[in-house]
């Protein structure tokens, strides 16, 4: 097979949670643990930081990542979903594995794929697993796919674990509480092995406490490491402060990523970079200062108040559920506009509702749906969307969308895209 006919092979063959949502996991690690066995246990010979959290983990992902890439280690980079390319789910110093790689995994393991039947997710993980170990990396940055415990990826031992925060998402897989879904994600909490808490939530604290105390593992909350003391948020880059509490000793830092809610974000990192250059990692304050400065050129993170376009000013956000949303609107406080279009759309298994309820009833909506089984209706969206106040017109494909939003957008509008990163993923750029 060439390269296009292996990823249909994927896509048409393998169970995948994008498409068709819960059916396409499994409830246990079985699968991953018997085909990373063929490959002779390839997660063993390098390693890893682990990332866990509803929202966030992308982003810290990426910038540990492009962190340890600026201080001169082979970085493994693995994360999902992708936006246009299924090679963005694995990287190693920001360059996607190529597609030669990718063809000569599936043939290698298709007979033993066609008798173990694993998902998608888990071959994808067993290819970043066997492409790492291949590649000889000196770290690799591994990010859960979905909940922590029963996620593929939870095979490995880490040097770190870390956990960006908790909200609600994915009810219908890991549970209707806070507390619930934050046993799920303490899961990658492993014996003797340190972990961050990116941000402390009281609904939530003491089930990662109680998973660390159980595992003997060194447990930290960053926002009690760290305190920002000032910034500077803007539409293109997030200027700030931040305290090391403990020393009183300040840095500035500059991130190419604006959003506001990366200042969440970015107090996992800085404590998990602590953590890491105690343990003997040769990370300097300068590699971290310009690895932060240009997350997007490292590691090319897409998707996060990604802007394409300046007339009208055009964004492009993958946040998906109510926190992701409410963090969207924060930032968009920021920008000066005169009129606001968004293109938007979900996949079913959200609450859809929750999330629309957020958005501003004097915006014009778009509302479309990605072309995966999994999404929800425009025509379904739409009725939604006009019970709680919201009104727009619907669009079979989000290509179709956007073209309205941008004929309709005047040059001083502003054009928001979000909802899911499959709608993000369709814009055609």
């Amino acid at each position: 097979m060439n390269y296009q006919q292996t990823i249909d092979y994927l896509y048409g063959q393998l169970p995948m949670f994008s498409k068709v949502g819960a059916s396409a996991l499994k409830n246990d690690l079985l699968n991953i643990r018997e085909l990373c066995g063929i490959l002779e246990h390839p997660e063993t010979k390098f390693p890893s930081v682990h990332i866990a959290g509803t929202n966030g983990k992308g982003s810290t992902s990426h910038m540990l990542s492009a962190i340890f890439q600026q201080a001169g280690y082979k970085t493994g980079l693995y994360t999902s979903p992708h936006l246009h390319d299924f090679r963005e789910r694995i990287r190693i110093n920001g360059v996607m594995i190529p597609e030669e790689d990718v063809i000569q995994f599936v043939a290698r393991m298709r007979s033993s794929m066609n008798t173990i039947q694993p998902s998608f997710f888990e071959v994808t993980v067993a290819m970043a697993f066997e492409y790492f170990a291949q590649q000889k990396v000196d770290i690799a940055i591994i990010e859960t796919g979905l909940g922590g415990r029963l996620d593929s990826t939870n095979i490995i031992t880490p040097i770190l674990s870390l956990i960006t925060n908790i909200s609600y998402d994915h009810m219908n897989i890991l549970g209707d509480t806070l507390p619930l879904i934050a046993a799920e994600k303490a899961g990658i909490i492993k014996p003797d092995v340190p972990v961050v808490i990116s941000e402390t939530q009281e609904e939530v604290v003491q089930v990662f406490k109680g998973t660390a105390d159980l595992r003997h593992s060194p447990i930290r909350f960053a926002d009690q490491d760290w305190r920002i003391t000032a910034h500077e948020p803007s539409t293109t880059l997030l200027k700030i402060t931040v305290e090391d509490v403990l020393n009183k000793k300040s840095y500035p830092l500059v991130l190419d990523l604006p959003g506001h809610y990366q200042e969440k974000n970015i107090l996992g990192v800085l404590s998990a970079v602590q953590i890491l250059q105690q343990a003997g990692w040769k990370i300097s304050t300068t590699d971290l200062t310009i690895a932060l400065s240009k997350v997007k050129q490292l590691t090319g993170l897409g998707g996060r108040w990604q802007v394409v376009k300046e007339h009208p000013y055009t964004v492009l956000d993958v946040g998906h559920n109510e926190a992701g949303i409410r963090a969207i609107l924060e930032q968009l406080s920021l920008v000066s506009y005169k009129r606001l279009h968004i293109v938007i759309g979900f996949v079913k298994d959200k609450d859809v509702e929750a999330a629309l309820k957020q958005l501003p009833a004097d915006a014009i909506y778009y509302f479309t749906k990605a072309q995966i089984p999994r999404a929800m209706q425009e025509t379904d969206l739409i009725q939604i969307a006009h019970a709680v106040g919201l009104q727009g017109n619907a669009y079979a494909d989000v290509p179709a969308a956007y073209k309205a939003a941008q004929e309709h957008a005047s040059q001083d509008d502003m054009v928001l895209v979000c909802g899911s990163v499959f709608i993000v993923g369709e814009v055609p750029l």
